[in-house]
């Protein structure tokens, strides 16, 4: 599904030139549960907006369901986005004048789908994450955890193939951190294809497999049942 080949992103930052990607090689298949760890700096943020088509590498191929990202034009990327990709990011990104069910279905007027089927898809997703009885409530209304609820209820409405969340668990407790986590675990029991991007081992290793970014590079990693790293980072396609 996901198919980076020898992907470089360089900044000029005065000059010097940084290697925010540094020749990452990455093959993601369809259905995977993938976290993607690193420090702050390592190259997450530029890696997980390449692979949302949100940003493009400065060299070396990407190719989503088979085909080259590269000869897309905007408007393409910009269709590939609303119908392909679900975006769950750490600050949950909802509209404050919105309640949990107008967030939800924005993304679906966006997309053209009829009323009728939007009502339904919202209340499915809504009861997914177990916030239906909230949906009439804003932001500014409900918890961080019911937040990130909600910008994954919105995801899931717009039924992508891909599901790309950024820290989101980073602004959470522990407990509320393992709720979000279990919601993950079940999208990906039902065939959705997700990438995780964290800089904890503790919620890395409760992914399918792991990719380690540091420095821009990307290697693979193990963990065992306690959640502690066991193999030795290691080049090549990951």
């Amino acid at each position: 599904m996901i198919v980076f080949k020898d992907i470089c992103k360089t900044y000029i930052m005065g000059d010097e030139q940084v290697h925010a990607l540094d020749h990452a090689n990455i093959h993601i298949k369809q259905g995977e549960f993938v976290s993607i760890i690193g420090p702050s700096g390592s190259g997450k943020s530029t890696l997980m907006n390449i692979m949302g088509c949100l940003d493009t590498a400065s060299s070396g191929e990407y190719y989503l369901d088979g085909m080259p990202i590269e000869r897309y034009s905007e408007k393409a990327l910009a269709k590939i986005r609303n119908k392909k990709i679900g975006f769950i990011f750490q600050s949950f990104n909802l509209i404050s004048t919105m309640t949990a069910e107008e967030n939800v279905e924005l993304p679906l007027i966006y997309q053209g789908v009829r009323a009728s089927e939007r009502k339904a898809r919202v209340k499915e997703a809504l009861e997914m994450v177990d916030l239906y009885s909230r949906r009439g409530h804003t932001p500014n209304q409900m918890s961080g955890g019911q937040q990130q609820r909600v910008a994954i209820a919105r995801a899931m409405a717009a039924k992508p193939s891909l599901f790309l969340a950024d820290e989101p668990t980073g602004n959470l407790d522990s407990a509320t951190g393992k709720q979000i986590m279990s919601i993950f675990k079940e999208l990906n029991k039902q065939g959705n294809t997700i990438v995780l991007i964290t800089h904890d081992d503790s919620v890395a290793c409760q992914a399918q497999r792991s990719i380690r970014i540091m420095d821009g590079k990307v290697s693979d990693i193990a963990y065992d049942e306690n959640g502690e790293q066991v193999a030795p980072m290691r080049g090549g396609t990951v």
